[in-house]
């Protein structure tokens, strides 16, 4: 099969963003969806939840059974299985059966992530080429997560709320009919190597139930028995997974990998990244929507500006990742954010506008752009082809662990779920700036980075 790699980095990149725009698509159309499936306001949240809570379990898994299995297998598998998953939450007709079509999304997001982002870092060699493959993924992952609220406000302005899931099947369908005609097949299976059951067990349970409590202490409260079982049995799975790969001949997680500095240094930059950026949408949804007025239309629009920025920064960050090193770029993006945050911080008020928060989104955004490409960067660097997979997976387990502890954190310090009027805009301006200022922590951690040299590969 002759080579293609500018047709190989768009399928890549289609698959990268069909999974980030699932994030936020159904936060504009949750108010409807409320409303004709009949959710209650407290259940209603499960229908962004039950993604993050799947998804996050299951990153780990993915990754390893991408290096094992073949990455070009789980890559189809996974698309397979988010097109009927999110063909079945189109069609439901009752809460039960959405939520666990977001489930069962969330699942095959977690199956596809690894594999996309491995076969980025296998099929693109490390330095320029790789950096270049990089911006253009990270453009389409992280411009998908603001391009969700966007396409999410159009389409159920358009064609109701069923359209955000309809929308991924044909995307689907045409990036599975894209990997049987741009990737080759994948080799068999090394006989040699054998899948650490007893290591998927504890971690997707462990990270599945670390993610529920975070998620559902806000709204039953941090001292409610599900919340408080949830974070206590965790723990102890968390802990019994450690303690098993420590001991495993063939682990889910290598834990030598943490040797790796640029792998581990970017697994903390990329908690705080999603415990502080990956929060900013969700604030502004709730600014624009509750605070502002705006419908679903509107909001959806309002988003276009952070879409394009994120985009820019991406390209950017690519750039300057090989021209001034990976610690300057992560140094200026995660400092750049911070001020743009805090920007925006106060532009936000019960008698506020869009232009009230234009700069600061202006500054964060491209901000966010630039951490979003270096931080992948990072986190293949080193990393030998057999173990892009788990890697991977470790490093978005990283990212999805940090989105759900930092909204939680954040929606409880500003008192963001129980106010209204001016004293929700208040809230939201509180847990805005503490984004900023837990932003300054990945940049504390970009100074462990070696200025100019990339890390040596970790021996198998």
């Amino acid at each position: 099969m002759r080579s293609r790699p500018g047709l190989i980095l768009a399928l890549l990149a289609l698959s990268q963003l069909i999974t980030s725009l699932d994030f936020n698509i159904v936060f504009v159309a949750l108010p409807e969806i409320g409303n004709e499936l009949g959710f209650s306001s407290q259940t209603l949240q499960w229908v962004a939840s039950a993604y993050a809570v799947a998804y996050g379990g299951f990153l780990l898994l993915g990754g390893r059974a991408a290096d094992l299995l073949g990455h070009r297998r789980m890559f189809v598998a996974a698309l397979a299985l988010f097109a009927i998953a999110s063909l079945a939450g189109g069609l439901a007709q009752n809460p039960g059966v959405l939520v666990a079509a977001r489930a069962v999304q969330g699942l095959g997001g977690a199956l596809l992530f690894p594999a996309t982002l491995a076969l980025v870092n296998t099929r693109f060699a490390e330095g320029a080429p790789r950096n270049r493959a990089l911006a253009v993924w990270s453009g389409a992952g992280a411009g998908g997560l603001a391009l969700g609220s966007l396409l999410g406000g159009l389409l159920t302005g358009a064609w109701g709320w069923e359209a955000v899931f309809y929308v991924n099947v044909p995307l689907a369908v045409a990036a599975i009919a894209g990997a049987y005609l741009l990737l080759p097949a994948d080799g068999p299976r090394a006989r040699d190597r054998r899948f650490d059951v007893p290591g998927a067990v504890l971690a997707t349970g462990g990270v599945s139930l670390l993610a529920y409590a975070l998620i559902q202490g806000p709204e039953s409260g941090w001292s409610s028995p599900l919340v408080t079982v949830g974070f206590v049995l965790a723990a102890v799975l968390l802990a019994s997974f450690v303690a098993v790969e420590k001991a495993g001949v063939d682990p889910l997680m290598p834990l030598r990998l943490f040797g790796n500095r640029s792998l581990s240094s970017a697994i903390a930059v990329i908690l705080v990244f999603g415990a502080t950026f990956n929060a900013l949408p969700y604030f502004l949804t709730v600014y624009f929507q509750t605070v502002l007025g705006y419908g679903a239309v509107a909001t959806g629009m309002a988003f276009l500006v952070p879409s394009l920025l994120i985009a820019l920064g991406t390209q950017l960050g690519g750039r300057l990742a090989g021209r001034i090193g990976m610690r300057a770029t992560l140094l200026t993006g995660t400092v750049g954010g911070a001020a743009g945050t805090a920007l925006l911080a106060t532009g936000i008020s019960a008698d506020g506008s869009y232009w009230g928060v234009l700069p600061g989104i202006v500054l964060a955004g491209v901000s966010q752009g630039l951490t979003w490409t270096g931080m992948w960067i990072a986190s293949a660097t080193g990393v030998v082809a057999g173990e892009q997979g788990v890697a991977s997976g470790m490093a978005s387990t990283a990212l999805q662990v940090g989105a759900a502890l930092g909204l939680a954190v954040l929606v409880a310090a500003g008192g963001v779920g129980e106010a209204t009027g001016p004293a929700l805009a208040a809230g939201m301006r509180t847990a805005v700036l503490i984004a900023a200022a837990g932003m300054l922590l990945g940049a504390a951690v970009a100074l462990t980075f070696a200025k100019r040299r990339a890390a040596e590969p970790i021996p198998a």
